[in-house]
Order: structure tokens, then sequence, then C-alpha cells
């Protein structure tokens, strides 16, 4: 997760970061049909096809679908109209599409206050937000939401801070529970004040809620700057892991536009994923490397490529 409300608004960036693969610097030709999907659900978000299909988000949507994307992530979807909730709900459903992650934004960002302070009016709050997230999720037909608990609380120790996290989240995962629902937890690397930033963190805080209903959001440009190993990590966390994210580092934009080897790692996901009996949706929560039309079009076949293995 990073500013949101700023990525909603600029979903094409200029990176300087080396290229892994040549299809990221020279587009390909146009993907016209759903029928030549992909082996895993990418999930783009709005912006980022809107020099291609509009500004109309349903136009936006139907464009990803034509290009053989099954699945769509919006982090601001809580914040939108009710009325614009169903209707994008109604059209991912007559279009066979998955609902991604929206994120449960008690708190905006960047986050003002933390969960691990134990403040009784941050966790009310939380928990008021997953109440309005349950409503929302059954519009657009979403099982997972972005959960992120804050900043430190620098004059706690940190045994204490992550016992007041659990503590809230377990309040939480008692809400979402009995819908089905699951709120996935994202460590970030936008700077050291968030506390949620590992991935051995999170996996302990989600054995410790012990609820389907909260599990962990598995951002590979986030780890990457954070931790690197990614295969590793993903092993080691595998059965707490509820939901993917993307972006390639540094830059993050597509795959192939930075030192990431998505190919590898979607390859191994895959083939872990049919061994375990497990399925996940491949949140696309990056920029482009390149501008306009030409950009959007480079970005689909950066995918084709790093999904053909």
């Amino acid at each position: 997760m990073f500013n949101r409300r700023e990525f909603l608004k600029k979903s094409t960036v200029a990176v300087t970061g080396a290229s892994l693969a040549l299809p990221v610097v020279a587009a390909g030709p146009a993907v016209k049909s759903n029928a030549d999907g992909f082996k895993l659900k990418y999930a783009p978000h709005f912006g980022m096809f809107q020099n291609s299909a509009g500004s109309d988000l349903i136009d936006q949507l139907k464009f990803m679908h034509d290009n053989g994307f099954v699945a769509m992530e919006d982090n601001g979807m809580m914040g939108r109209d009710v009325s614009m909730q169903k209707k994008i709900g109604e059209t991912m459903a007559k279009l066979g599409m998955e609902m991604g992650v929206f994120v449960i934004d008690f708190d905006g960002w960047p986050p003002k206050s933390t969960l691990a302070s134990g403040d009784a009016a941050w966790k009310e709050k939380f928990l008021k937000t997953c109440r309005e997230a349950v409503e929302v999720a059954k519009r657009v037909n979403a099982k997972h939401m972005t959960v992120v608990p804050g900043n430190f609380q620098r004059d706690l120790p940190m045994g204490i801070q992550t016992a007041n996290v659990i503590d809230s989240l377990r309040r939480g995962a008692e809400i979402l529970e009995p819908h089905n629902l699951s709120m996935v937890l994202e460590p970030l690397s936008d700077n050291p004040d968030l506390f949620l930033r590992h991935t051995d963190q999170t996996y302990m805080i989600c054995k410790a809620v012990n609820s389907p209903a909260c599990k962990i959001l598995f951002d590979m440009y986030h780890m990457q700057r954070n931790e690197g190993r990614l295969a590793r990590n993903i092993d080691l966390t595998w059965d707490e892991i509820g939901y993917f994210q993307i972006g390639d580092e540094p830059g993050r934009n597509e795959p192939t536009s930075g030192e990431i080897n998505y190919k590898f790692l979607f390859k191994r996901i895959h083939d872990k994923m049919k061994a375990t009996g497990r399925d996940f949706i491949f949140g696309m929560e990056h920029g482009n490397a390149f501008k306009g039309k030409e950009g959007e079009q480079k970005l689909i076949e950066s995918y084709r490529w790093s999904d053909n293995f």
C-alpha cells in the first residue's frame, strides 16, 4: 500500500530502472480477446488503462476483461458512491470477473495514529470501518480487504504494541468471519515509522489472531525492499498468505521494468498453488513504466511475457 489517493490519480509514471527483458520496451500486438487469458488472476486497478478505455470506470472494466484480466482491485472502493459500488459489482459479475482487495481505510494515508497504541477510540474507529466494509464487500462481491495497523507507538515496548494490534485484529476478525470475509495485513516499506514491515512479524500476528478472517497480503514490491529472499519468505509464510500484490523495484511499475524476476516467481507460486490446492488474486498495485496507450499496451505485454512459463 502506498499513497493511494495520488495513485488513483496517476497511473503512468517514468521509470529509470533497468529492464530484465525486452517486452517492456517494445509493444506487441494488441490483445483483443479474453479467450487468450493468463495462468494467474492478475488484477489491474482503475486508471491503469484510462488512455485506452477512457475515464468511465465501467468501460475500463470491460477493457480489462477484453484483454484477459479476470480480476480487478480498487483501494478506494469504500469512498465511492453506493450506486457506483453496485454498478461495479454488477458489471464484474456479468463479465465473470473477481473483486480483489479494497482498503479498510479507518486511518487515512499516511497513518495518523496506530492500533499499536491500544487507544480505545482508534480501536472502535477500526471496528466501525470493518462493519461498513462488510456492506461494501456485499455490493462488489469482494472477499479480501487490506488492513494497515498504522505506526509504531514508540513509548511502548514492542511486545505491548504487538498485543494491542492482535487484540484489535481479533475483534475485527469477529466481524468479518461470519460473512466469509478476510482482512489481509500488509507489511510496508514506505517509511520506518510503520508498525508492520516484515513477513515473519505478520505471520506471527496472523497465527496469534488465529482466524481465516486475518491473513497476509504479500506485496512483492514492499518485501523486496524490506527483506528480499521473496521465494523463501513466500514458502515460510505460505499457509497464512491470503493475497499477493505486484510491483517491480526500482520504480514500482510492471514486471520486467526492474530487478525482480517475476516470471520465476509466478511459475513458482503457480506450481505451489497446484500442489496445495490454493488460489490467489494478484493485485497489480503499481504504476505504468511508459505513458499513453502505447505504455498501456507494453504493460499488458509485460504480463503476457511474465505469465508465459
